[in-house]
């Protein structure tokens, strides 16, 4: 592998602060969208309406046979003939970990008033960290090292992998042998890369007792293919390259695959356990958010 050159522009301290800067100034943007899109979902109870150790008062039910003294409540009971147990809420945190793709292929837009599908990714994926961390959950990131904790020093550590994250492949692909066994996991991409390997990584997660979401991120433009005459597609990387005179042709087409690609992703979540939502970026984050949240709830219960 060869050496950069130092003369290289690229690595020049100009060139290496310059990169520093955008992002440190990137890092608070990403916390401060999160924080925001975070606050425009009313936090639930996630899962937690069940009888068991914890500190919260959840109800009271009639004593049964095999209650101790101290687990009556006195007070209750005086005011009827039947003696009452006071129930808390079951309280054991879960651990969600979450695989954002970083793949080339997620850095496309098709509009400059549009983020990124990357972007979008990131920012509902820190999110939903940040509603998490106020449930008392833990959380991580599942292909970077950050087995799950909770506390804002978890919440600083996700962000920065999340910005620093910039794989080079064109399309990326889940792994899911690292994932804790009875966990919950969350996977956002845009899924347009070899489907068997998304298939082989829930089948392996839910042999190991982990449920979750896929969220499927796409620009409005690769729903629409909004293309005519004479068009290049050409991949993230340049890797992939394809010229046609006719690009109006090649829509049936192209709008068939997509279909069946997203009813695939359905089926296999349907089969695994799995939800599966799609999202666009011309969209609310707020909504793909809220469903997130909704689906983890229901995930617990």
């Amino acid at each position: 592998m060869s050496q950069p050159s130092p003369n290289d522009p690229a690595t020049t301290p100009a060139s290496l602060r310059h990169r520093a800067e955008a992002h440190a100034s990137a890092f608070p943007a990403l916390l401060a969208q999160a924080d925001h899109l975070a606050s425009t979902v009313l936090l639930g109870e996630h899962g937690r309406k069940r009888a068991g150790m914890g500190d919260e008062f959840w109800q009271y039910r009639p004593s049964q046979h095999g209650d101790g003294l101290r687990d009556i409540d006195w007070r209750r009971s005086g005011r009827s003939d039947a003696t009452f147990v006071r129930q808390k809420e079951w309280q054991a945190a879960q651990s969600v970990m979450l695989w954002v793709d970083d793949a080339m292929s997620m850095s496309f837009t098709g509009g400059k008033d549009r983020p990124t599908k990357g972007h979008r990714a990131r920012v509902i994926a820190m999110a939903l960290c940040v509603l998490l961390n106020k449930g008392g959950e833990r959380f991580g990131l599942a292909d970077r090292g950050t087995p799950p904790r909770r506390g804002e020093a978890q919440l600083t550590r996700v962000a920065r992998h999340l910005m620093n994250a910039q794989g080079d492949a064109d399309y990326g692909t889940p792994n899911a042998r690292i994932l804790p066994a009875g966990s919950r996991a969350v996977f956002v991409s845009d899924f347009l890369g070899d489907p068997s390997k998304v298939a082989q990584a829930l089948t392996s997660a839910t042999d190991r007792g982990v449920r979750g979401a896929l969220l499927q991120v796409l620009d409005p433009d690769e729903e629409a293919f909004p293309y005519d005459g004479r068009t290049v597609f050409e991949s993230m990387s340049g890797a992939i390259k394809f010229e046609t005179l006719k690009a109006n042709s090649l829509r049936d087409a192209y709008l068939d695959r997509l279909a069946a690609r997203k009813a695939q992703l359905q089926d296999l979540a349907r089969k695994t356990g799995w939800r599966y939502m799609c999202h666009h970026t011309n969209d609310p984050a707020s909504k793909a958010l809220l469903w997130l949240y909704q689906s983890l709830e229901r995930g617990a219960s």
